[in-house]
């Protein structure tokens, strides 16, 4: 019998050399193990994580066949199978997965999967808070039964639903049908908490299958780029072409994006809200691309333009981004799936970070403490602080640089030296900035924008108090008269939306008075274009409005 232990070492090892010189020995190991069984279930999740990984990153058409034979037959492993109540979780297919959803994705889920979500009981620790709104879930005629049968809400679910579907799909089915607002109904369903576990099936997410099918695949003949780019002239340098798709596509890749989500046990709204109208897919030419996600008018913020990005090599996802952007600066939230860390994740960052330079104008880029690993202990593991401090980024903060000086000229003194979780997380607290061109202020990390709401807030409370409506409503006439808008006919309801949350901020700015009649119209084509097709457009028109931008920094600083 083989060293079976020593072969997955060698498997893994293997992971980031890539050529005619390694191919031959990967399709050997794979084989092998496809013929042998492993003992410990951590040994059965290693090797489907080096499956994933070759998948994404094969050297030849062979070695990809053979890996993605051996995924499909993962399930069928008898090892597999043996520890598959201990690979809960893991997100392999096969396998049950436990998560607490909130709201949107609980609601998608049971529309996607019917049949395949269930309450997990023994785990629901706020049972009765479910029990408290049990009258709003059932109908007036069944209220004798409710207030004569004190049932555990358990059995009353069982009683109130129907044969043919879960606890789950009851329970979120009928919160659907609530006659609420949307946000009151989201926040009335998270407050429960409601533990659930999605039953595995052949079309439930589980990361074994995650795969964007389009598009050929680009071999690799040598081993993977480990080193760290010089992100100046990198992001320079960079080359990328930028397609748009259609509602089709854009429709497909919203869902591959939150099918990603589920099995990693994580929840982002900017996919969960993504608008088919407003994605792109952004190619560099070797197999690796981002699938760029604008979010649908109505869920946007008031301020910065949010998109998020799902980070796809030869068709396999293998993270995900965050960005916001605003005053040609942007605040990243960067994520590599865990599978696929250790690669090429600082060349791929570069290409980040060239990408929204390249869509959204940016010239600052910043990080903020929770990715850096402050009060998070998943950042603080990965090296996430010096990860981005050895590819250039800085802090501004007197105190963090001072932390800084002392890690630094321990590290001098004694190589070995490694910075403590709690000093991590001390140095983590304040924002990392790198910026192409010369250090400013007026960036993101820096701005106020609490300042810049608090100025709206108040003229709204002048102008009406508890009547919010009200007050919106004549800001939107005088925003209208004071901009030249005779009419939004033709508009879209998006555009619409915008304008009226929008119209307080125009009013609040100092001076917008006395601006010239161009200065004005532009200033309405910057929020007309916060609610329209591409959000990207809203970002170019505001950083281009150059009273604008001293405007809303006054706000931001008074």
């Amino acid at each position: 019998m083989p060293d079976i232990a020593r072969l997955l070492k060698e498997l893994e090892d293997l992971r980031n050399r890539c050529g005619r010189d390694v191919a031959p020995r990967k399709i050997v190991l794979i084989k092998t193990f496809s013929r042998s069984r492993l003992r410990r279930p951590e040994q059965v999740l290693r090797l489907h994580e080096a499956l994933c990984f070759i998948r994404a990153y094969p050297d030849s058409p062979a070695v990809l066949q053979t890996a993605e034979a051996a995924l499909r037959r993962f399930e069928q492993r008898p090892d597999f199978r043996n520890h598959r109540a201990f690979l809960a979780d893991s997100g392999i297919a096969g396998t049950d997965l436990n998560f607490r959803f909130y709201w949107l994705t609980a609601s998608w889920a049971a529309g996607r999967w019917p049949g395949a979500l269930e309450i997990d009981w023994d785990e629901f620790e706020h049972q009765d808070k479910l029990e408290e709104v049990l009258h709003l879930l059932a109908t007036y005629t069944e209220t004798p039964a409710l207030d004569t049968f004190a049932l555990p809400v358990r059995e009353w679910i069982k009683q109130l639903k129907s044969p043919r579907e879960t606890d789950a799909d009851f329970v979120v089915r009928r919160f659907q049908r609530l006659k609420v607002d949307p946000a009151v109904r989201e926040q009335m369903y998270d407050a429960i908490d409601i533990p659930m576990i999605l039953r595995p099936g052949k079309l439930t997410p589980a990361r074994t299958r995650e795969r964007w099918e389009p598009g050929p695949v680009v071999y690799r003949d040598r081993p993977l780029d480990t080193a760290r780019p010089d992100l100046r002239p990198f992001i320079a340098n960079a080359t990328m072409t930028v397609r748009p798709v259609g509602p089709r596509e854009g429709r497909r890749l919203i869902q591959l994006a939150n099918e990603c989500m589920v099995p990693r046990h994580r929840d982002l709204l900017a996919f969960l809200h993504a608008d088919e109208r407003d994605v792109r897919m952004v190619d560099f030419g070797d197999g690796f691309a981002f699938a760029c996600m604008g979010v649908r008018p109505e869920r946007r913020l008031m301020l910065e333009a949010v998109y998020a990005f799902l980070t796809i090599n030869n068709g396999v996802p293998i993270g995900y981004v965050l960005n916001s952007a605003f005053f040609n600066s942007a605040e990243v939230a960067y994520n590599v799936f865990e599978t696929f860390r250790g690669g090429e994740a600082a060349r791929n960052y570069g290409r980040l970070l060239a990408m929204v330079h390249h869509l959204f104008g940016a010239d600052s880029f910043a990080v903020d403490p929770y990715q850096l690993g402050h009060d998070n202990a998943e950042g603080q593991a990965s090296g996430a602080w010096w990860f981005y401090y050895k590819l250039g980024f800085r802090p501004r903060d007197a105190h963090v640089r001072k932390l800084v000086r002392q890690e630094l000229a321990a590290m001098r003194r004694n190589p070995r030296h490694r910075t403590t979780p709690e000093r991590l997380n001390e140095m983590a607290a304040a924002y990392m900035f790198f910026q192409i061109g010369p250090q400013r202020r007026d960036v993101l990390g820096e701005i106020s924008l609490g300042n810049i709401g608090m100025r709206a807030s108040n003229l709204l409370a002048r102008r009406g108090g508890s009547d919010r409506e009200g007050a919106l409503a004549q800001c939107a006439e005088e925003a209208s008269r004071l901009l030249g808008v005779r009419s939004q006919r033709g508009w879209t309801a998006g555009e619409r939306e915008a304008w009226t949350r929008w119209a307080p901020l125009a009013l609040a700015l100092p001076g917008v008075k006395r601006w010239s009649g161009p200065e004005r119209r532009a200033l309405a084509e910057v929020m007309r274009a916060k609610g329209g097709r591409r959000e990207s457009d809203y970002v170019r028109l505001f950083d281009q409005h150059a009273r604008l931008r001293s405007a809303m920094l006054r706000l931001a600083h008074d």
